[in-house]
C-alpha cells in the first residue's frame, strides 16, 4: 500500500489516478502516527516552499517523513514534494527543508541563460538520465516528462539521477539511498511518468 501524504499542497487528486491507471494501491494519508504503516510513501506538492514545510511541521509530518525514510522503505517526491527534500530553499526568503538532500532550491538565474526563456518553466521537456535505476528502468537514456516550475535544485552530482536543459542545465531528478525525487510530474507525462509511477510501485 502506498501512502500519498496530504497536507494540503494540491495535485493529490492526479496522483492518486495516476496510481490506480497502474494497479497500485493507495491512500491519502495526513496524520503523522500513521505514515509508518504503508510500504512507500509519496510526497506531492505544488506551491511555494515557505507554506508546505511549515504545514508539515504543524502536523509532525516533517518527523514523520524523515522516520519513514529512516526506515529503509521506498519515498518518492514529485515537484515541490521532491524540493521540500532539500536542506533549503530561497523562494520568497530562506527557508530549510527536511534536510534529506544537500542542496538547495534557487530561482532559475535569467542571467544565465543561453537564450532569452520565460520562466516559469512550463511544459514538456527532456530529462537525461545520469545513471541505470530502478525508478527508471525501461525509460532509456532519456525520457520527456511535464515540468512547471520556477525554482530548481542545485546538489553535488552524487544525488542527481536527471539533468535537463532549459536556459542551463538543471538537477531535473534525484536519487539517495531509498529516497526518489523529481522536479516533473510523472503523472501528467503520459506514458512516461506513468512507467515512473510503476517502477516505484514495483521497487
Amino acid at each position: 500500500m502506498i501512502g500519498i501524504i496530504d497536507y494540503g499542497a494540491g495535485n493529490i487528486r492526479s496522483v492518486q489516478n495516476a496510481l490506480e491507471f497502474v494497479g497500485a494501491k493507495s491512500e491519502l494519508v495526513s496524520d503523522a502516527d500513521r505514515l509508518k504503516s504503508y510500504d512507500k510513501l509519496l510526497l506531492p506538492g505544488v506551491g511555494a516552499f515557505g507554506k508546505a514545510i511549515q504545514r508539515l511541521r504543524d502536523t509532525n509530518l516533517d518527523n514523520a517523513i524523515l522516520e519513514f525514510i529512516a526506515s529503509g522503505k521506498p519515498f518518492l517526491g514529485i515537484c515541490l514534494g521532491m524540493q521540500l527534500l532539500f536542506k533549503k530553499s530561497y523562494e520568497f526568503g530562506e527557508h530549510s527543508g527536511l534536510g534529506v538532500i544537500d542542496g538547495s532550491i534557487i530561482k532559475f538565474d535569467e542571467s544565465k541563460f543561453n537564450k532569452p526563456l520565460k520562466v516559469p518553466h512550463m511544459g514538456w521537456n527532456m530529462a537525461k538520465f545520469t545513471k541505470q535505476s530502478k525508478i527508471v528502468d525501461g525509460l532509456g537514456k532519456s525520457a520527456y516528462l511535464y515540468f512547471v516550475h520556477s525554482y530548481h535544485a542545485v546538489c553535488d552530482s552524487k544525488f542527481a539521477l536527471a539533468y535537463t536543459e532549459y536556459g542551463y542545465d538543471f538537477v531535473s531528478a534525484v536519487e539517495y539511498e531509498n529516497v526518489y525525487g523529481f522536479q516533473p510530474h510523472p503523472e501528467k507525462s503520459h506514458e512516461s511518468g506513468l512507467r515512473i509511477i510503476k517502477n516505484f510501485m514495483e521497487i
